[in-house]
């Protein structure tokens, strides 16, 4: 993946999905300015709400079930740093660097929007940590999604009072040590403050905005592999018809429909059978290709719009209004529009896979694709493509069970006080395995549809398909016989995952999903 070199400015509110996706895959990033006196005044605000000597959830109160029991004024800061100790209990393998700085970066462009109430130092801590490179180890198992992603946030606040542990570089160091290394200092929370940072959905967010950022690759190599299939089969190009897609009005049908129709475009095989080809259609897993990609492509962009709306709004409780010192409780910490938006991408990324699976099958089957079986030339000594093919359904197969709705369920917490949760933090954090399982059957069809479309030589397919094939091509040898299979289809995996198969189809503009959601 290409890295970002100059840093990200979070102008809070206002980040587009590029530049978030751009600190996702390794870009520094530091906060506008102008958001400074926003975050002072806040501050400011919460002294003022505090002297007026009333009760104020969150600031001088206990919380969730416990919000009635007022807690004395020289106790306020024991408040806050017992609420990000007790917690910071979860469970499981630490979250993956890039994501946890993503989640880092959505809540210092959060906090910074003014309506948090922390010090301009607590803000400064954690853009001062992504500076320098210090990522919280954060378990990434125990949030609900809602009331917020409470224990992973609760890990990231704990390091910045010199608590667990953080990640530089490749070393583990415990927090206040890598702090000191750094020349930093831990903090002593102020009223509101460790709230402020462990109540949010930014880890939510941060685990399903990298789900939809691998599925947009995902998305783009299964449009080539895809077209390269249907040369293989020598399947036709008349179902990508603009006309066709016109008359149903959707605008992802329509710009798959057109994508893949370029993608073959002067192709000598697709010349070959115009005329005399006795058959009438093709099966559903080529025909039907911009009904369901287009389908998948509407749904992806339709979560990656919710999920900008998200990552650019304030989602901790209560708020701080400085124009009226007034600290409002809510519920903005409920994760549901990312749960239902991680589970739409669940849906596509499933049926993606699931539709190139059905081309492999359909390759590797002489009756469907007149090639020989299992694509090898000499069937019964070879095994050929025997197995790759079962990989790929049991890949598709166990994504069908991850991509049951997360949304759907809920289970009440804190002694009924949160009664209803979204479930949006482990229906955001499968995500990344379910591309992973997707990334490689589309692998294994890469490799099946060039092999397929070596059985067609001197014939060549269109200019951009035939520089995806030497891509592969010169990593991937044509298999002649039978040989240690596994090597091959790692190199066709990383091919897909780096994203090498659709920039290697130049000149060909595959839609996006997150440009069209910006």
């Amino acid at each position: 993946m290409e890295r970002q070199v100059n840093p990200i400015v979070l102008r809070p509110g206002e980040v587009s999905l590029a530049d978030w996706r751009a600190v996702y895959r390794g870009a520094a990033a530091r906060l506008d300015a102008s958001a400074a006196p926003l975050i002072a005044e806040s501050a400011a605000a919460v002294e003022r709400i505090l002297a007026k000597g009333e009760p104020v959830y969150g600031i001088n109160t206990g919380f969730g079930k416990l919000a009635s029991v007022r807690i004395e004024s020289a106790d306020l800061e024991r408040l806050q740093r017992n609420i990000v100790l007790s917690h910071a209990a979860g469970v499981g393998e630490p979250m993956p660097v890039p994501i946890a700085r993503l989640m880092m970066a959505l809540k210092l462009a959060s906090l910074a929007q003014g309506a948090s109430g922390v010090k301009p130092a607590t803000v400064a801590l954690l853009e001062a940590m992504l500076a320098k490179g210090l990522t919280p180890v954060v378990p990434a198992q125990g949030s609900v999604g809602a009331s917020g992603d409470l224990a992973p946030l609760s890990h990231m606040a704990a390091t910045m009072i010199g608590v667990g542990e953080i990640f530089v570089g490749e070393t583990r160091l415990p927090a206040a040590e890598a702090l000191a290394q750094a020349g930093l200092a831990p903090l002593t929370l102020g009223p509101k403050e460790g709230l402020a940072l462990l109540n949010g959905t930014q880890f939510s967010t941060a685990n399903a905005l990298a789900g939809l950022f691998e599925a947009e690759v995902l998305f783009r190599s299964a449009l080539v592999t895809g077209a390269l299939s249907t040369e293989a089969a020598k399947g036709s190009d008349t179902p990508f018809d603009h006309r066709i897609h016109a008359l149903r009005r959707h605008k992802g049908q329509i710009e798959t429909a057109d994508a893949l129709r370029a993608l073959m475009a002067g192709s000598a095989i697709r010349a070959s059978h115009l005329k005399d080809d006795e058959r009438v259609q093709d099966p559903y897993c080529l025909r039907c290709q911009p009904q369901v990609m287009g389908a998948a492509l509407d749904v992806l962009r339709q979560a990656a719009a919710t999920l900008a709306t998200e990552a650019n709004g304030v989602s901790d409780n209560p708020l701080i209004f400085p124009e009226a010192d007034e600290a409002l409780s809510g519920g903005n910490f409920h994760a549901e529009p990312v749960a239902f938006a991680a589970d739409m991408i669940a849906l596509a990324v499933c049926e993606i896979g699931s539709l190139s699976e059905r081309r492999v099958a359909m390759l590797v089957d002489p009756a469907l694709s007149g090639l020989p079986a299992f694509l090898t030339p000499k069937p019964g000594l070879n095994s050929g493509f025997m197995i790759p093919q079962v990989t790929a359904a049991a890949l598709v197969s166990e994504n069908k069970q991850k991509a049951y709705p997360a949304s759907v369920d809920s289970i009440p917490t804190s002694a009924n006080q949160e009664d209803h949760v979204s479930m949006a933090a482990h229906g955001a954090r499968r995500l990344l395995g379910m591309v992973d399982n997707a990334t490689a059957v589309i692998g294994v069809e890469l490799l099946a549809a060039a092999q397929g479309c070596d059985f067609h030589a001197p014939l060549k397919s269109s200019a951009a398909l035939e520089a995806v094939r030497a891509a592969l091509r010169a990593r991937v040898p044509t298999l002649e016989d039978d040989r240690h299979f596994h090597p091959d289809m790692e190199l066709a995996i990383a091919l897909v995952r780096s994203e090498a198969v659709a920039k290697a189809a130049a000149g060909v503009a595959l839609p996006g999903v997150t440009e069209a959601a910006a």
